[in-house]
C-alpha cells in the first residue's frame, strides 16, 4: 500500500513544473530590466540579480539535496537521468557567479556595459529552458508514480534553502 505522501507527489509533478514556470518569468523581468533606465543607479539590477540567482540556486541544491536523492534511494534507475541534471546545475551555477560577478561591477562602475550581463542571461535562459524541459519529462514521470517526501518539496518549490520557512 503506498504511503500518504504517494498522492501528494503525483501533484508535485505539476508543481514542479509550476515553480520552473516561475524562474522563468524572473528571469524573462530581469532580462527586460536590464533596457530601462534605472534612477538608483544599477543597484536595483544587482538586489534583482541577487534574489533570481539566490531562488534558482536554492531550488537545484533543494534538488540535488532532497528530490533527487529521494529519487535515487526509491529509483536507482534514474541515476543517468539525475547525473545529467545535476551535471547541468553545475554549469548553470558557474554561469550565475559569472552573473553576479558582472552585475556588481555595474553597480559600482558608472556606464558599466550591461549587454555582458544581457548575454550571461541569454545563454542562462536558453540552458534553463533545455534543462527544466529534460526534467520535467523525466522528474516528473517519476513523481506522478509516486515518491515519499521527507521534506524535499520545501525549496525545490518554494524557492527557499533548506531548513528555512516559505515566505
Amino acid at each position: 500500500m503506498a504511503s500518504p505522501s504517494h498522492g501528494r507527489t503525483a501533484a508535485l509533478s505539476l508543481q514542479l513544473s509550476d515553480a520552473h514556470q516561475d524562474l522563468r518569468r524572473r528571469l524573462a523581468d530581469l532580462r527586460a530590466g536590464l533596457g530601462r533606465p534605472q534612477s538608483d543607479g544599477d543597484d536595483r539590477l544587482l538586489t534583482h540579480c541577487l534574489a533570481f540567482c539566490t531562488a534558482l540556486t536554492n531550488h537545484h541544491q533543494g534538488e540535488d539535496g532532497g528530490l533527487f536523492a529521494q529519487l535515487l534511494r526509491e529509483r536507482p534507475d534514474l541515476a543517468p537521468t539525475i547525473d545529467k541534471l545535476v551535471e547541468d546545475h553545475g554549469l548553470i551555477t558557474h554561469i550565475l557567479a559569472r552573473v553576479r560577478h558582472l552585475a556588481d561591477q555595474a553597480a559600482t562602475t558608472p556606464g558599466a556595459d550591461l549587454q555582458a550581463i544581457g548575454g550571461e542571461l541569454d545563454g542562462l535562459a536558453a540552458i534553463m529552458d533545455s534543462h527544466f524541459g529534460y526534467e520535467e519529462r523525466a522528474i516528473g514521470a517519476a513523481l506522478d508514480a509516486g515518491v515519499d517526501d521527507d521534506g524535499w518539496s520545501e525549496p525545490v518549490l518554494r524557492f527557499t534553502a533548506p531548513g528555512t520557512a516559505a515566505p
